[in-house]
């Protein structure tokens, strides 16, 4: 699924959220195996605190790899904790093609989706989480003077479109969870290996 699979990060990290284990201004670090991930990234040094709120941000516009860790860690301890609880939630939701390895998507052994699990996974996000939907049609964000623009091209160009999250590794090609609105409908869009 490549970086779709931060829309379960997403899930899983908010859920947490609204369990009050943790609060967006919850301060998590970046470690050294978070900032040795691969780019998309942020690029911070080991050691440097955010907030759960700006890390899902920077993970959700830029796709940051390396933010995808630093909350697996905040949240799961671990990588690997965190991935049992992404399977967990992919299990309990119904998505029966899911098998998630990481938090961010990179190339990994039985890392595997499907398209109509991850709409499942948009359609839970937008039903259990509304308050904190705005996390999926941000469409840009500012650091420092840099601005950098969602991946998401429909966000602010389609009319009514209102989420999610693109995709791309080599091994998956490009891939798309999109939703809009339009008249009070509501539809979720995914399409996986597509060539461009």
């Amino acid at each position: 699924p490549a970086s779709v699979t931060k829309l379960m990060t997403l899930y899983v990290t908010l859920q947490a959220v609204k369990q009050g284990r943790v609060t967006p201004d919850t301060l998590i670090s970046v470690s050294p195996v978070a900032a040795a991930q691969s780019p998309s990234k942020m690029g911070f040094r080991p050691g440097t605190q955010v907030t759960i709120d700006n890390a899902l941000k920077m993970m959700m516009v830029k796709s940051a790899n390396d933010m995808a860790v630093v909350l697996a860690e905040g949240i799961g301890g671990s990588v690997d904790g965190f991935a049992d609880m992404m399977n967990q939630a992919a299990e309990k939701l119904g998505m029966t093609q899911t098998h998630y390895v990481n938090p961010n998507g990179l190339p990994a052994d039985g890392h595997v989706s499907s398209a109509r699990d991850q709409a499942i996974l948009a359609r839970a996000i937008i039903r259990e989480m509304p308050e904190y939907e705005y996390f999926v049609h941000i469409p840009a964000m500012k650091f420092g003077k840099r601005v950098t623009r969602n991946f998401n091209k429909l966000i602010g160009r389609y009319p009514g479109a209102d989420g999610f999250k693109t995709g791309f590794i080599c091994a998956s090609g490009y891939n798309l969870v999109a939703s809009a609105t339009r008249n009070g409908r509501r539809l979720i869009a995914v399409v996986l290996g597509a060539n461009s």
